[in-house]
């Protein structure tokens, strides 16, 4: 007994239900996945926010309003997200920048005895490390020299007296003449809050055997491209099995969107991980957990309206000049000719035009006219009594008694002798007569070669040729043109109120 017959309805739905489950289930790891691709791809033009978790907003102006909003970034979190995945990107802080905060921090604890030697000392050595550090850029390594103009650009506004110059701006800054005229606590806020942040973005990333920058994103991705890879084999195998004349391989092509998933991927290649938005897509509507059927509606509708009067027109300008080159190279009068040079093949010899004319005949003879003969005859009547009413002299004779009583019967009697007569002559011709369709083809085909003969004539063929060609350029210049001018989206729009109307209607 088959598999199929065994299973019964109860276990079947039971089966369809544990199938949406798992299709749901790995529809959403599937997006988990890609989710965390997105954050690994966008991590390092983000890793200012992940590290601090402070976005600044920026100020706007439009017209004659302008909103300013204020300079103190605003926080949004305070995670450990850098610490946790600066280390799978291989980045490490930078020595420069962090020697450099460690002065400041030591400066801070000396506070208290400001005019110490170890503060003079200190002070020195931040004067040095801002020249160098001015000098050398250890913000170029990480690609944030603009963050080392912005802390310079700072520093500048900061410090009035430099006169444009970032390295007397930082040499005035750290000086013990100028901190002890402002306040220096106030200073070291102002540097904590402004500078600090923008200096421990820095970072140091090591370039790998490959001449890349590391990278370990491969050993976070890779559990999950495992399990796609194991769900695309036995998957193909139980489509390849389910269905017949569908080979493993056949199968595999079947799904060839899942391999996005589990994709091998080299350096220059890591773009192609965000191509599996398009398996995630496609699974998340196959769980039935979005629906795409709008969508690709939509879209199909919007492409075919994009392409339709372009379509439109090459289309049927090319038939045209099909028609028009046929024409001209004498392919018309070759048709008309053809009788004379081809012998027409017979397959079972039977005059099929006629035969179909007869059938059709008989049907409205035998069938049609009796059923409407009622309604001829009252429609003949009524024509009739109205064309009498009408005649001049009429009225006067209906003033004599019974004279319009027996118009009207033998009006009818008139017309029903009419229409029998008529109808069983007709009839008559309908009947087997082989001399009368003997005498009948012999009409038609005697018609059909003396206007073959006269049309064949050169001054008719010629005539008729060109303005045949006349014709279709004027159909070409006239009417495609119009269908170059019709507006598409309008059209779309009557196509879809066609399609509601017809669904309405089945419903």
């Amino acid at each position: 007994m088959a598999l199929s017959k065994q299973i019964s309805p109860s276990t079947s739905n039971f089966l369809k239900k544990n199938n949406i489950w798992f299709e749901r289930g790995m529809a959403i790891f599937a997006l988990l996945n890609y989710i965390v691709v997105l954050f690994n791809y966008t991590y390092i033009p983000l890793r200012d926010f992940w590290l601090q978790g402070r976005m600044s907003l920026i100020n706007f102006k439009l017209g004659d309003f302008e909103y300013q909003f204020p300079q103190e970034p605003m926080i949004v979190h305070q995670l450990p997200i850098a610490q946790l995945y600066d280390p799978v990107k291989g980045i490490e802080a930078n020595r420069d920048t962090q020697e450099y905060l460690k002065r400041v921090e030591e400066f801070e604890k000396e506070l208290s005895s400001f005019r110490s030697p170890q503060v003079t000392e200190i002070l020195a050595g931040l004067r040095d490390r801002s020249n160098e550090m001015i000098d050398t850029n250890p913000f170029q390594v990480a690609n944030k020299t603009g963050t080392l103009e912005r802390i310079k650009n700072l520093m500048r506004e900061r410090v009035t007296k430099a006169d444009g110059s970032a390295k007397e701006a930082f040499n005035i800054f750290w000086s013990q003449d100028y901190l002890s005229q402002k306040s220096a606590s106030e200073e070291l806020e102002f540097f904590n809050k402004r500078v600090r942040p923008l200096m421990e973005t820095n970072y140091f990333r090591p370039i790998g055997e490959n001449g890349e920058p590391f990278d370990n994103f491969g050993l976070v991705d890779f559990p999950f491209t495992a399990l796609f890879l194991l769900e695309f084999l036995a998957r193909s195998w139980f489509i390849s099995r389910q269905r017949k004349g569908v080979s493993w391989l056949d199968a595999m092509l079947w799904r060839w969107y899942d391999i996005l998933l589990f994709f091998p991927v080299l350096y220059w290649l890591r773009p192609i991980r965000l191509l599996r938005i398009i398996p995630v897509t496609i699974r998340l509507h196959q769980a039935k957990i979005i629906d795409l059927q709008k969508i690709k509606k939509q879209a199909s509708q919007g492409f075919v309206a994009g392409i339709a009067e372009d379509l439109t027109e090459v289309v049927v300008v090319g038939v045209l000049n099909q028609v028009q080159g046929s024409i001209q190279r004498g392919e018309f009068t070759n048709v008309l000719a053809q009788e004379d040079n081809n012998t027409y093949i017979d397959l079972n010899n039977t005059n099929e035009v006629a035969e179909i004319t007869r059938l059709v005949v008989q049907l409205v003879v035998n069938k049609v006219l009796p059923a409407v003969e009622k309604d001829i005859e009252s429609l003949l009547q009524y024509s009739l009594e109205k064309a009498i009413k009408e005649a001049p002299g009429y009225q006067n004779l209906k003033m004599i008694p019974g004279v319009e009583k027996t118009t009207k019967t033998l009006i009818q009697q008139t017309i029903a002798q009419t229409y029998n007569i008529l109808y069983a002559q007709i009839k008559q011709l309908i009947e087997e007569d082989p001399e009368f369709d003997k005498l009948l083809e012999k009409l038609v085909e005697t018609f059909t070669k003396s206007m073959r003969t006269e049309i064949k004539g050169k001054q008719s063929i010629e005539r008729l040729e060109y303005l045949l060609v006349a014709l279709i350029e004027e159909v070409k210049i006239n009417y495609v043109q119009r269908l170059s001018e019709e507006d598409m989206e309008a059209l779309m729009d009557q196509t879809r109120a066609l399609r509601q109307v017809t669904q309405v209607s089945s419903q």
